[in-house]
Formats: C-alpha cells, structure tokens, sequence
C-alpha cells in the first residue's frame, strides 16, 4: 500500500493541486458572473496531448535504448573478468582479484557520473576514463605480460572498445534529451488550459449534476499534469526519482562475478 502511494505521489504533486485549485476557481467565478462558452475541446488533444504523448515515446524509446547499452557494458564487464580468471593457465590471485578491483571502481564511477547533475559531467568522465585506461593497461601487463596469446588479447581489447561504444551511447542519451521547445509548449498549456477553460464549464455547468462543474476541471487537471509528471521521469532514467528509472547495483553486480561453479 505505501509503495502504490509513493507511485501515486510521483504523478499527483503540488503542481497537480495548485493548477486544480485555480482551474476551480475560475470556473466558480465564470459560473457566479455567467461568463459562458462552448470552447472546441479539440483544442486540448492538439495543444497538449499530442506533443506529451510524442514526448513520452521519445523519452520511453531514449530509456530502451540506455538499458540495451548498459546491458552490453555488464556483459562485457563479464567477459573482461572471465578472461583474467579463466584464460591463463595459472592465474595469479592477486591479477583476479586486482581485475575485480578495476570492475568495482569503473562501475561506481559508471553510477556517480549518470546520476550526478550535468553540471558534473566533465569531472565524472574523467574518472570512468581512468578505468578504461586502467582495463587497457591490465590487458597489457596482467594478460599480455602473463602469457595470453596476442589473438585473445586482441579479442579482449575489443570487448574494452565496445564497452566504450556502449558508455558513449549512454552519455548521449544522458546529456541530450528530447525537444526541449515542444516540452516547453505542451508544459505551458496544462498550466494554462484549465484555467482558460473555466467559461467552457460554466456552460456545460446547465447539463451536469451539482458538482461535476467542478469535479470535471480537476480530473481534466490531473489527467494532463499527471501526463507531464510522467514525461519528466521518463526523460532522465539516471535521477533514481522515477519508478522506471534505470538502477546501478554496482555491489550486487560485483558479488556475482565471484560465483564460480564447480564442474
């Protein structure tokens, strides 16, 4: 039951309550001076629910797209650590274990700069950057410098290079989002509309029931602000706010890479 009401709270907010509050307001007065008109309610589904519904699938296909990437960095991840572990003939325990390090340190890096502000961006990038380099010099002493032959360590390198392919795909979906202009416009008129509105009610005020002239402004109110609540935690899947947010279990990851089955 808490968890529906935290879900519940992250698409109902303050916004929803004020922009509610004013959209009754307005009506109550066009109702109370018989300020009346028929407004096309058209006017809703071109101004607002056709450019948040094309925000929402930009922004679901932007989160689709980070989660293959991410998927791909914890495979290669694997696969790095494989190698170091089961490619050589004798591996050295501190290699291994030197191997996990590298992991941890990549991979919280990894975490720190997707859910940092922007503002952070450059220093965080830096450090990830560091953990490639640190990848690229273990394959060259620890792997190389160990006996690994040049073809497998040919073929580590370039799980390296495609994880960074992978990093860099992510680091665009993080820094550029959708259009900032029409998330602009549609965010404007669900302020705005329901206020706007308040004569339209005040006409339709004749055919309802006492009450609906007020009850219909509110849910046409969370109906729309809840649409741009959901858009919003749709378009940064890193700020761990949103329930579809991508997560980061950097220490889970890490514990698993140690399993080792015994055949």
């Amino acid at each position: 039951m808490k968890q529906f009401f935290n879900r519940f709270l992250l698409i109902v907010n303050l916004q929803t309550v004020i922009i509610s509050l004013l959209a009754v307001i307005s009506t109550a007065i066009c109702i109370h001076y018989k300020y009346e008109a028929e407004f096309p309610l058209t006017l809703v589904a071109t101004s607002i629910i056709f450019p948040i519904v094309f925000s929402i699938g930009g922004a679901y296909k932007r989160r689709e797209a980070a989660l293959k990437e991410y998927a791909a960095i914890k495979g290669y991840l694997r696969a790095i650590f494989f190698v170091s572990r089961d490619w050589l003939d004798h591996p050295k325990p501190e290699n291994v274990t030197k191997m996990n390090t590298i992991i941890f340190d990549f991979f919280n890096n990894l975490r720190t700069m997707f859910t940092s502000p922007k503002e952070q961006l450059i220093e965080n990038e830096k450090l990830v950057y560091d953990s490639f380099s640190d990848f690229s010099l273990y394959i060259k002493h620890e792997l190389r410098g160990e006996g690994l032959s040049a073809g497998e360590c040919s073929r580590t390198n370039q799980y390296l290079q495609k994880m960074m392919v992978s990093f860099e795909s992510i680091k665009h979906i993080y820094q550029y989002r959708t259009p900032r202009t029409l998330r602009a416009f549609s965010s404007l008129f669900i302020k705005v509309l329901p206020i706007l509105y308040g004569p339209y009610f005040a006409f339709k005020a004749e055919e309802m029931s006492w009450g609906l002239e007020f009850v219909i402004p509110i849910l046409l109110t969370m109906i729309l602000v809840s649409l741009e609540n959901i858009q919003e935690h749709l378009e940064n899947p890193f700020d761990q706010i949103g329930e579809d947010d991508i997560k980061f279990n950097v220490e889970k990851f890490v514990e698993r890479l140690n399993h080792k089955s015994d055949d």
